[in-house]
């Protein structure tokens, strides 16, 4: 009998491989019928079409997939402040973070290894670089600069921390070197209040900013303020040095009224008048008239020489240098309420000072001893225009419609 053998090559997928299988179909002359392979009896072994891709692995499975990082290859300027972060859909076997130096950055894993995160804060004018691999091998390289300053400044906060302070204190930022993005400076800063007390932004100079309350504190709030300025880019090359925070309480209500037509300060706390005190105020009608309006209690002093020549004004051309005691400043344009005995017999009755509230040493003494920081202080009826509100303690008489506004893009209450 003749046989005729015919071989066909046929695909298979078996597993990760790709075989080849010889079929042999067998044809007897004389009408026998061919018969062939029967391959699906295998479980692990299924025909694939021409031309379909072969894998071993699902590119999108958890094993595939590299650590990814939260910053971008070859990024610069990135934000030193900022937590870097390694992620693995599986588990990372190790991760190194070094700056170009050779420094290995101090990092942490979460419980399971799936997260890396820096635990220290990187530096400015730094190259890193992040090699991080998991428990498949698989391995994600990532290189990144942070900016390079042209220059770095930082700011004092005021008040103090955990001071009590009066209720017409604003928070104080003082700025080595003056920022010219005040919008970021400002969008940078967090004031808490434990009684979602309004207030705002006012520049009172380029160095100098200041948060107010629309109104008054009450009495008992509580005050905390963050400064995020580390990593912050403030204008043309400026950025943060570090931060800065600071946390107050406010007191009691306690304010001054000076009334020029009486001559006389009376002292409130919480509604109640402490004493009455005869006064003598800035002479009339010249340039030591003092100014109207609300002033804020600032420093105080048991003794202080008051030195008209650091205002430029010198003792030949009517100024003054005279040692007083218990001296409490009101402005910073050198207005004091002190001590002043050879004024006693003015007080209550004319005014002959240079703009200060003179009153006797005692009076000065209690009164000194009665008020505190930020406690307001309000003179009325004087021959004088009123206190500036850049004058760093007359920032009370900036109305609040014009405070809310701010003034970011000038940078100056002036």
């Amino acid at each position: 009998m003749l046989y005729e053998v015919a071989r066909d090559f046929v695909k298979f997928k078996v597993g990760a491989r790709t075989l080849l299988a010889v079929v042999t179909t067998v044809g007897l002359f004389g009408g026998l019928t061919a018969c062939t392979i029967d391959t699906g009896s295998s479980s692990d072994v299924s025909p694939v079409a021409e031309g379909e891709e072969v894998s071993g692995e699902n590119p999108e499975s958890p094993e595939s997939q590299a650590p990814s990082v939260s910053v971008d290859d070859g990024a610069v300027d990135v934000d030193p402040s900022d937590p870097v972060t390694v992620s693995s859909a599986t588990e990372l076997k190790a991760v190194e973070m070094t700056n170009q130096y050779g420094k290995v950055v101090e990092a942490e894993f979460n419980d399971d290894k799936t997260e890396w995160t820096t635990a220290e804060v990187l530096g400015y004018n730094r190259e890193y670089t992040i090699e991080a691999t998991d428990v498949h091998g698989n391995v994600t390289t990532t290189s990144f600069a942070t900016p390079t300053p042209s220059a770095t400044t930082g700011v004092a906060l005021g008040p103090l921390a955990e001071s009590t302070v009066g209720v017409g204190q604003a928070i104080t930022f003082r700025f080595t070197t003056a920022p010219t993005d005040r919008k970021a400076v400002e969008e940078s800063i967090t004031v808490e209040t434990s009684n979602d007390t309004e207030g705002g932004f006012y520049w009172i100079d380029p160095n100098e900013l200041r948060w107010r309350p629309a109104e008054f504190w009450e009495p008992g709030t509580t005050v905390s303020v963050k400064a995020d300025l580390y990593g912050l880019d403030m204008g043309d090359g400026l950025y943060g040095s570090d931060d800065n925070a600071t946390n107050f309480t406010i007191g009691n209500r306690v304010r001054g009224v000076v009334d020029n037509e009486t001559k006389t300060m009376k002292l409130y706390r919480n509604g109640e008048l402490l004493r009455t005190i005869p006064v003598s105020l800035g002479r009339d009608g010249g340039r030591w008239s003092t100014p109207n309006g609300t002033y804020v209690i600032g420093d105080s002093h048991e003794s202080l020489v008051m030195d008209s020549n650091t205002f430029g004004y010198a003792p030949e051309d009517g100024g003054y240098v005279t040692p007083v005691k218990y001296a409490t400043q009101m402005s910073y344009s050198g207005i004091y309420v002190h001590g002043a005995p050879w004024a006693e017999r003015a007080l209550g009755s004319y005014n002959q000072s240079h703009g200060c509230i003179n009153m006797t040493d005692a009076d000065a003494k209690w009164f000194q001893e009665n008020v505190k920081r930020g406690d307001p202080i309000t003179v009325k009826n004087t021959t004088a225009d009123t206190l500036a509100g850049w004058d760093g303690l007359g920032y009370w008489n900036i109305d609040w419609d014009t405070w809310k506004e701010g003034n970011a893009e000038t940078g100056s209450a002036y």
